[in-house]
């Protein structure tokens, strides 16, 4: 996983269309065309890996792009990763089953940690923990409740535990194309040895750059790629 720093595309979705939030906020989005039509074209500039989220599977605990999912898992030949409304275990082994290389767990994984140890023994590359942090704390249910959890000590956890990986987004800047904030992203790449997935602020190819630098193993792009800020091929060679 991750043998290399890599760019990875987000395909955010929101009732069957690609959608980019400011700050995971419902009402904020910028829509961007189909799901399919954005994996392929990504797949084309040369992305190794696909994010994809059900943005409304986050927000109601139930999955409601599934069929759009499905879609881009027979469009495209590279390994997928897929958060959004996955709930139990048994969500978790039918999209492996689908074809979904690495689950992505959030909500669940706080709710129900011995999720991730469960799976692990079976998808021992496949358990991904989303840990989305606001002010410095660890937010679930599409970014809206707070745990008191500090996220790099969370990341230990569940290490500990058996995720293959962490998914880190620092909600404060997600959407907002204004930068990176280096400090909590730093602090839970040091707080494991497992592959940290960062995610949110990139806005230039100096954000991609500084991600890279403080150890993260790959930085996902959303907004900054749609809006053409800089293009996968020159983020890649970065």
């Amino acid at each position: 996983m991750f043998p290399e720093f890599e760019v990875v595309p987000a395909v955010d979705m929101q009732d069957g269309e690609v959608v980019q939030l400011v700050q995971g906020e419902r009402g904020t989005e910028k829509t961007y065309g189909e799901p399919v039509e954005a994996a392929r074209r990504w797949v084309d500039a040369g992305a190794k890996t696909l994010h994809l989220v059900d943005l409304d599977g986050a927000f109601e605990g139930e999955r409601k792009n599934a069929q759009a999912v499905d879609s881009v898992l027979d469009a495209v030949d590279v390994p997928v990763q897929l958060g959004g409304g996955i709930r139990t275990a048994d969500d978790a082994r039918a999209l492996f089953d689908r074809g979904v290389d690495r689950v992505i767990f959030g909500t669940a994984a706080v709710e129900n940690p011995d999720i991730v140890s469960e799976l692990a023994s079976d998808y021992p590359d496949g358990v991904m923990v989303s840990l989305d942090a606001k002010d410095g704390e660890v937010v679930v249910s599409g970014w809206t409740e707070g745990t008191g959890l500090d996220p790099a000590e969370a990341a230990a956890r569940y290490e500990e535990l058996g995720a293959a990986a962490i998914l880190f987004t620092d909600v404060d800047v997600e959407g907002q194309l204004e930068g990176v904030h280096l400090e909590t992203t730093s602090r839970v790449v040091d707080a494991v040895d497992i592959p940290v997935v960062a995610s949110g602020g990139v806005a230039s190819l100096d954000d991609v750059s500084e991600l890279r630098d403080v150890g993260a193993a790959a930085a996902v792009v959303g907004t900054a790629l749609y809006e053409g800020r800089f293009t996968l091929e020159e983020a890649m060679d970065v």
